[in-house]
């Protein structure tokens, strides 16, 4: 039997997209101490859609079917408009790593979803997973306490547990769309689509509020709109060309990782016992619902 051949560069390519992912919680909490939530999120977006002006004129050569628009409308619907509303209101109230320990239940929630959706198999073990993520990531919240980072933790963690609904909604609508148009194309039309949504909401939360922007506010922003929206989601479909999505996803786990390191090593975040141990439940139900699935090998006639 002839070995599975390890794409080391690809994996390389997953692990700086999932590092790049989680700072940008890091980074995001940064600048929500200077700007307002939609503020930030209009900076983000019209820093990230600069960046892809040049393509325009590429884009302009798609066609498009009814079906298309209504798909990319719930795309957009779904992210970035609702998810980083729910995402930068619950950075407000809770910290950077218990936010990212929520996103650890992205990947069982979309393929719960994708088992309903798109009549995709699902396993028990993704079952028991699921609950066993699900009961921890409900401990971690219980379990928190207001802090100087975490003013309203629950309250932040399940606002960071709707922008997951929202995500996985999202993963489910680019399905379709991923047959028809290039990864390219979809980000951008994320970004042009959240300029123009979040622009309306940072002119009303602004109003007759004096702009107070440092460099270290923009240089966060120029980081989110181009390192974390261009440079991440470009790294991750560089691999998803190397690597199957169904074991690229598994690496979507390694985010609240990261972001807990992250947040150790530059907003002076620490986990209690109580949430490590939460973190752990968490994490293993992601390990149990990505065991392997065993089938029983077929005779020959």
């Amino acid at each position: 039997m002839k070995q599975e051949r390890i794409d080391l560069i690809g994996i390389v390519f997953l692990l700086i997209a999932m590092l790049t992912w989680a700072s940008s919680f890091i980074a995001l909490k940064a600048v929500l101490g200077v700007l307002g939530p939609m503020s930030a999120m209009f900076g983000r977006m019209s820093i990230a859609s600069l960046c892809f002006v040049y393509f325009i004129k590429q884009f302009s050569t798609f066609e498009f079917t009814k079906k298309d628009i209504k798909y990319i409308l719930l795309l957009t619907f779904f992210e970035p408009c609702l998810y980083f509303i729910f995402e930068a209101k619950a950075l407000q109230l809770t910290t950077a790593s218990q936010a990212g320990m929520i996103t650890s239940m992205m990947p069982l929630m979309t393929a719960i979803a994708a088992s309903f959706v798109l009549k995709e198999y699902l396993s028990k073990r993704v079952v028991i997973g699921s609950a066993l993520a699900v009961a921890g990531a409900v401990w971690l919240s219980l379990g928190a306490q207001s802090s100087e980072h975490a003013t309203n933790p629950l309250l932040g963690n399940f606002l960071e547990f709707c922008a997951m609904i929202c995500g996985t909604w999202y993963a489910i609508s680019v399905r379709y769309l991923s047959q028809r148009f290039s990864a390219l194309f979809l980000t951008a039309i994320q970004a042009f689509v959240g300029t123009l949504f979040f622009f309306p909401l940072a002119l009303w939360e602004s109003w007759g509020v004096p702009l107070n922007l440092s460099w270290e506010a923009l240089g966060w922003l120029c980081y989110l709109g181009i390192v974390v929206t261009l440079g991440g989601y470009g790294m991750f479909n560089l691999a998803l060309s190397r690597i199957e999505a169904s074991r690229a996803s598994v690496f979507v786990n390694l985010i609240p990782v990261f972001t807990v390191l992250l947040a150790y090593f530059f907003l002076g975040e620490v986990l209690s016992q109580t949430e490590m141990m939460a973190s752990f439940v968490i994490f293993g139900g992601i390990i149990i619902s990505q065991l392997p699935r065993f089938r029983a090998k077929e005779k020959l006639n």
